[in-house]
């Protein structure tokens, strides 16, 4: 017959205990930034909480430097203490609507204006199939077809997503060299592309991820039209080749 559950929950065993001739093994917990990469799908850092605290701190310190007051000057103006208006500057509290109505009062400026930094578009980028804007670079005399998929106007780090297209006529061209890192994913046909003194075999689902200071690019191509996904990212203001 089976055996009854037991009445103390406090005695109650796991279904590993109850298992004849099985140890029960302490688990270690989960390191909480493999929780967060997991959950979030990504090691990024998560948003800034008091992202909002900080730029309305910098916006109010943009405008106290902008008309040449003193953190004392803007704190008796505005009512508050030089200790208070430091922590708002420096997004170390969030400031009362109250606080917030005085500062732009002293300022001489409208409430909505302290929250312009906070309110800065996050760009977003849609291109349907077939209409990549044609771009013309180093390799493009080569055979070598651009389609720029996406572009972003902002941001410290400057993304260039292009579909390459290599016709039946297209020649190798291995001398790209330029700031950042490049990513290459093959979607058609077969090549060999080189980054600096190595060569790499690509077919479609491959993917070669890569130093691209270093002078690359295809240098034997299979038959028939090759197609593949380049995406560079590099700091803006950096560009080059």
């Amino acid at each position: 017959m089976p055996r009854r559950a037991a009445q103390d929950h406090s005695t109650r065993t796991s279904p590993v205990e109850m298992a004849d001739g099985v140890d029960v093994v302490d688990v270690p917990p989960v390191p909480e930034d493999v929780v967060e990469a997991v959950r979030t799908v990504s090691g990024a850092p998560s948003n800034d909480p008091r992202a909002l605290e900080k730029a309305l701190g910098l916006r109010i310190r943009q405008l106290r430097r902008q008309q040449d007051l003193s953190v004392a000057d803007l704190a008796s103006s505005a009512g508050l203490s030089t200790g208070m208006l430091s922590k708002i500057e420096n997004g170390q509290i969030s400031a009362s609507l109250t606080s917030i109505h005085s500062l732009a009062q002293a300022l001489s400026v409208p409430m909505s204006s302290l929250f312009a930094l906070a309110e800065e578009r996050h760009d977003c980028s849609f291109v349907a199939a077939g209409e990549g804007v044609k771009i013309e670079r180093r390799g493009t005399k080569s055979g070598h077809v651009y389609q720029l998929l996406g572009h972003l106007l902002s941001g410290e780090m400057a993304i260039e997503p292009y579909l390459i297209t290599l016709s039946d006529g297209a020649v190798p061209y291995t001398s790209f060299a330029h700031a950042g890192t490049e990513l290459i994913h093959m979607l058609e046909g077969t090549l060999s592309y080189r980054h600096g003194n190595r060569l790499y075999k690509l077919s479609p689902g491959d993917t070669l991820l890569f130093d691209s200071q270093a002078q690359h690019g295809p240098e034997e191509l299979g038959e028939g039209t090759l197609r593949y996904l380049s995406i560079i990212v590099y700091p803006r203001g950096s560009r080059g080749g």
